[in-house]
């Protein structure tokens, strides 16, 4: 089966505001390094067989090339995201229309209640783990598990570093998952011990490379650099990391996975039909 992946090029990235502790207006991006850093993970999806579909970067959007953040995605229906910080709001009239186009149906939540996509929704197995505490609403978990018919649990974040449950999480598969401890509240950490069979433990200054935020793609786990740190436990648990230089994109807080949005792909052991129409 292969997988496909929902990406956009960087041609308007850059630092225009503040929302996360790693944005720094001060701090340019080399638009040249971030086109050859977005490129290699292009080709190497490439290269391993995944379909890479593009969306259409919009000037003004600058964050637009973190898929990620659109919606979370299960089978053909997909709960579009409702981003905390107004710089991002423009965002989503553009990721409806994209993900529509594939054949999605498309569900929103209620304004008041931020919610940010893959980015705060990851699932292991047939369970959706929801991160809240800084960019999503503990109140948006319930009804989004309500509109993809799975269980959920809530889990929440406590360091602002790691803003996202997909900065310091990454389920592998069913059994197997990335998640950095100092991330997450006690009673969270002990959800995610008593509901992962493997829990591969990652150092917080590992982590702060951004090396949770991964793509498992049948044995390969693609990452930062820092993924070469965990080759041990990864190999133990029969896979092989593939680490990328994502530096530029680092300056805004963002990595592999954010850069990626799986669309309906061998995750969870199901494809979507890519001559699906809208709401099917």
């Amino acid at each position: 089966m292969t997988a496909s992946v929902l990406m956009c090029r960087p041609d308007h990235f850059g630092i225009e505001y503040e929302i996360n502790p790693w944005m720094h207006v001060a701090v340019k991006v080399d638009h040249a390094l971030a086109e050859a850093q977005w490129d290699a993970l292009y080709r190497t999806y490439l290269d391993l067989g995944v379909e890479v579909e593009l969306a259409t970067p919009v000037a003004g959007l600058p964050d637009m090339v973190f898929t990620a953040n659109a919606a979370v995605l299960w089978d053909d229906r997909a709960v579009l995201s409702n981003f905390h910080h107004p710089e991002r709001q423009g965002e989503e009239v553009h990721w409806r229309q994209e993900l529509e186009r594939r054949g999605f149906d498309v569900h929103e939540l209620p304004r008041a209640l931020s919610f940010e996509g893959a980015g705060d929704a990851l699932f292991v197995g047939d369970r959706l783990f929801c991160g809240y505490g800084f960019r999503t609403d503990r109140d948006s978990h319930r009804p989004v598990a309500r509109i993809l018919e799975v269980d959920f649990v809530s889990l929440e974040l406590i360091d602002p570093r790691f803003y996202h449950l997909d900065t310091c999480f990454c389920p592998l598969d069913a059994t197997n998952v990335l998640a950095a401890p100092d991330a997450f509240a006690p009673e969270s950490l002990r959800v995610i011990r008593d509901l992962v069979p493997n829990l591969i433990e990652v150092p917080v200054e590992v982590a702060a490379g951004f090396a949770c935020n991964a793509m498992p793609l049948g044995g390969h786990v693609l990452s930062s650099l820092t993924i070469s740190q965990l080759e041990a436990p990864l190999k133990a648990a029969g896979y092989t990391p593939i680490p990328h230089a994502m530096g530029e994109f680092l300056k805004a807080g963002g990595g592999v996975r954010c850069l990626s949005l799986p669309l309906g792909d061998g995750e969870r052991g199901k494809a979507r039909d890519p001559d699906a129409q809208p709401a099917g």
